[in-house]
């Protein structure tokens, strides 16, 4: 198989990329990924691939972008080579090459995972109103009003029984 870039020499790296649920395979000589800025000694970052570091592009070898960051001074090869931004000032500072890394591994443009007080599975939120009603439960016991004590109880069975519905189904009413 010739190489899809110089169509001259046999391909010898073989790469497949999915993203978005598309397959993309690419066939590259071992010159055409090294100009492409593959480190064919090393091992391949993750970073470099979901970058795309030329892959699927007939890139001509560029110098890199000068671009630094203004805070702390990282340029883009130094993030490829650590994987890791310096300062958040990076975010900004390297928008253009991390938005398509970003979208692919998060498949969207933000990233929408768990705020720390859902940690233990249910919102903060709801976890301190259930505090108040078992403290309010105990009191309405204490003080033998077995009707508030009543209403109370299924309040707090509602509560738990919606989030267990919510969630994957292990956690189970008490």
């Amino acid at each position: 198989m010739l190489c899809e870039r110089c169509q001259q020499r046999e391909a010898t790296i073989h790469l497949t990329q999915v993203v978005d649920g598309e397959v993309k395979k690419v066939h590259l000589c071992q010159k055409c990924a090294e100009e492409a800025g593959f480190d064919l000694q090393g091992s391949v970052s993750v970073s470099d691939i979901l970058l795309g570091m030329g892959v699927g592009k007939a890139q001509e070898s560029t110098p890199e972008k000068a671009t630094r960051c203004p805070r702390c001074g990282m340029r883009l090869s130094d993030f490829k080579q650590r994987e890791r931004l310096g300062c958040p000032a990076c975010y900004d500072a390297f928008a253009d090459e991390l938005m398509p890394l970003i979208k692919a591994m998060h498949r969207s443009e933000r990233h929408v995972g768990k705020r720390p007080g859902e940690a233990g599975g249910l919102p903060m939120g709801v976890r301190r109103e259930l505090e108040q009603l078992r403290g309010a439960l105990e009191s309405a016991v204490a003080e033998e009003n077995y009707e508030e004590a009543a209403r109370l109880r299924d309040r707090i069975r509602s509560l738990e029984s919606s989030e267990s519905a919510e969630g994957d189904g292990e956690r189970g009413q008490p």
